[in-house]
Formats: C-alpha cells, sequence, structure tokens
C-alpha cells in the first residue's frame, strides 16, 4: 500500500492551513484575553496599550512576559482588600484608649492600669459604672454628684446673698500682704 504523493501535499497543505489558522486564532485570543485582563487589574491607559503590543508583537513569549509582570490583583480584588484594611483599623481605632498613656483599655475598666487614670465613675444611686463626663446616669436617671452648676441656679445664689463679700476682700488684703512681703524682700536682696 503506497501513499499518492498528491494526496500527502494535499494532506501536509491541510496539516500546515490547519495549524497557522489555530496558531492565528490563539494569537487572537491572546491578545483579546490580555486586553480583558489588564483592563480589569490597571487604570493606566499606557500600561493597557503596552500590555497588548507585547502579546500582540513577541505572541507567545509576549504572553508570558505578560503574565509575569502583570499586576498581581485585580482592581476589584484591590478594593476588597482595602475594605478589610479599613474595617481592621476602624476596629483597632473603636478600642477605648487612655487618654493618659494611650493604652488600649478594657470596657469595664475603672482606673488605667499603666498609668493609674480615673476612666469611669460609680452611681451612687445604682452602683453602675457610668462614663465620667456623664452628669446623669442612664441606668436610674439620677443626678450625679459633681454635675455643672447652670447659669439660673447661680443667679438664684446671687440674688440670695449667699456668699459673704468680705470674705472676698480679706482674701484680696491676704494676696496684697504677701505681694508687700515678696516686694520687701527683694528690696533687701538687691541692697545687699
Amino acid at each position: 500500500m503506497s501513499l499518492d504523493p498528491s494526496f500527502l501535499k494535499q494532506l501536509t497543505t491541510f496539516a500546515v492551513g490547519f495549524s497557522a489558522a489555530f496558531l492565528a486564532a490563539l494569537w487572537l485570543s491572546l491578545i483579546f484575553w490580555t486586553n480583558r485582563d489588564i483592563r480589569k487589574r490597571s487604570r493606566d491607559r499606557v500600561l493597557r496599550i503596552i500590555a497588548v503590543v507585547v502579546v500582540t508583537v513577541f505572541f507567545l513569549p509576549g504572553f508570558l512576559i505578560y503574565l509575569v509582570l502583570r499586576p498581581g490583583y485585580t482592581l476589584e480584588e484591590e478594593y476588597q482588600r482595602a475594605l478589610e484594611e479599613e474595617a481592621l483599623l476602624q476596629a483597632i481605632e473603636g478600642a477605648a484608649l487612655c487618654p493618659g498613656c494611650e493604652r488600649h483599655l478594657q470596657p469595664d475598666w475603672i482606673v488605667c492600669p499603666g498609668c493609674g487614670t480615673v476612666l469611669k465613675k460609680t452611681c451612687e444611686s445604682c452602683g453602675r459604672l457610668i462614663e465620667l463626663p456623664w452628669n446623669i446616669c442612664p441606668y436610674c436617671t439620677a443626678a450625679v454628684p459633681g454635675m455643672p452648676v447652670e447659669i439660673s441656679d447661680t443667679e438664684s445664689v446671687l440674688e440670695q446673698g449667699q456668699f459673704d463679700e468680705d470674705e472676698t476682700d480679706v482674701e484680696i488684703e491676704i494676696e496684697d500682704d504677701d505681694i508687700q512681703s515678696d516686694l520687701d524682700d527683694n528690696e533687701v536682696k538687691s541692697q545687699l
């Protein structure tokens, strides 16, 4: 059984044509895939053009070069990663810090163990812990000692005359005496 040389020639031509068509289709598909992939990974137009040109000119070696040099993550993956990092930072920053030494605190601590700063106070009425700046206990609605005096309360104290004007004069006289004795001490030192 011998093969006809014209049949072998046709078979070879068909195989070469099929191979050429396959390589052309592979080349075009790699170009389109590279274009689609780089669009997912970068917003930079110049980088997109360079990636497609490298794959177009160098074919398979260019595609391998692109795979090595392309950005590691897609834009969506980078966005998700940034959201995760931001959530972690907010969780860390949301933790209470001591105003004195900036140490991380537990929510039920009354005093900072690092520097001794008072962090919370106890409501005298119900015994629960409340924040220092709070003037009213949110649990039992009792007024907390140290509550700031409102203007109307100050005016009522002034109207009732519950303070003694002589006491303020005495304080001023004492201050004047202290100043005078300081001046006398300085004169003695300057004469020496």
